[in-house]
């Protein structure tokens, strides 16, 4: 008698198999706690769970970005919270300088006192930095870039850009404050860092496009709309421009919205004594670098001078107390960032969770 099928033996074996197979796959996702290890486990669910994960680690980093961030902006605070101090005690020695008590010896100690403040409050200025980069300088300022275009409001309905910014060598990263003399039909632009200004004639300006070159600065720009001077002088009058070939503010980038990058931006003034105090260019404020460059003078320790560093020191104070205020305003949205990023990343987590992570009372 010959057998050639044990089919019973064969349907053992093959359950065998199986059975060992499905013993191996239970091992496996009990051993690594997760449901899916290989696409064959679940291909659609291998693809969400990795989307998923992008997601999850790109909103860990945006946490770490907004963190980043408010370590900065707490780094320029409290250098200008320093800078508030110093302000503040030349304001009180300004104070006590335009008293008629003091005699010229008096004032000169004042002075030398003064002039160290304004020293420190320069040397704050260059030095603060947050991962080697200058936050007080001027490097993180609001710019426009050199290729932009400057919208300037005037009368409704005949708005007027100026286009075509050439800055270039040594000046790429300048101030200027554009001024308008409607009298005497002038355009008058001036270089902060160091005063020097050119003034050029517009009586020809209408509604063709006019092209105004600063030679002397190495400053040239386009001026179109229909505007008369005078509308011109309403929206250009003390404009201040500033040009730099490159990044404006301090970006952080604190999530994605719709596939584009969401950041926050954050421009931090130059704070130094060549520029506190100048808030109102066109009413000829000075800044506490003039001001006290006026008591330096000969014969200059007057009691007029003296008030003067007073007014200078109180738009000083006011200056910087915006600037800090727009600080801690941008620290508080980003902690609210924070706390969002961080309850979005939990919440996914949990839904990445049930889909690749082993049940295991089913798994075993």
């Amino acid at each position: 008698m010959r057998i050639n099928h044990n089919i019973a033996a064969l349907n053992t074996y093959r359950q065998l198999t199986a059975n060992g197979l499905n013993a191996s796959k239970s091992m496996e996702k009990l051993s690594s706690g997760l449901r899916i290890n290989r696409a064959g486990d679940d291909a659609a669910g291998l693809s969400i769970s990795e989307k998923m994960r992008s997601q999850i680690r790109g909103l860990e980093q945006a946490q770490r970005n907004a963190q980043d961030g408010i370590s900065m902006l707490q780094t320029a605070e409290g250098a200008l919270n320093e800078i508030h101090s110093i302000a503040q005690r030349m304001r009180e020695l300004a104070v006590q300088g335009a008293n008629d008590t003091n005699n010229d010896a008096d004032r000169e100690a004042i002075l030398d006192e003064l002039e160290q403040l304004e020293t420190e409050i320069n040397r704050i200025s260059k030095t603060t930095a947050f991962n080697e980069k200058k936050l007080l300088n001027g490097d993180l300022a609001a710019k426009v870039d050199t290729s932009g275009d400057i919208k300037v409001g005037v009368a409704a309905g005949t708005g007027s850009t100026i286009s075509a910014l050439d800055v270039s060598g040594a000046l790429a990263s300048e101030t200027y404050t554009i001024s308008i003399d409607d009298t005497n039909n002038k355009i008058t632009l001036t270089r902060s860092s160091d005063r020097v200004s050119q003034t050029l004639d517009i009586s020809a300006l209408s509604s063709e496009s006019k092209t105004f070159s600063f030679n002397q600065l190495g400053v040239s720009f386009t001026i179109t709309g229909k505007n008369t001077v005078a509308e011109l002088k309403a929206g250009l009058n003390s404009k201040t421009i500033k040009t730099a070939a490159g990044s404006a503010a301090a970006e952080f980038l604190i999530g994605t919205k719709g596939g584009a990058d969401e950041t926050l931006s954050v421009a931090f003034s130059k704070y130094d004594a060549s520029t506190i105090g100048d808030i109102s260019t066109a009413n000829g404020s000075d800044t506490i670098e003039d001001a006290i460059d006026k008591l330096q003078a000969a014969n200059g320790l007057t009691k007029a001078n003296f008030e003067n560093l007073v007014d200078t020191m109180d738009r000083a104070i006011k200056d910087i107390s915006k600037q800090r205020s727009a600080l801690g305003a941008a620290q508080n949205r980003l902690e609210h960032t924070i706390n969002n990023l961080g309850t979005s990343a939990e919440n996914l987590t949990a839904a990445e969770s049930r889909i690749r992570d082993v049940d295991y009372a089913l798994a075993a």
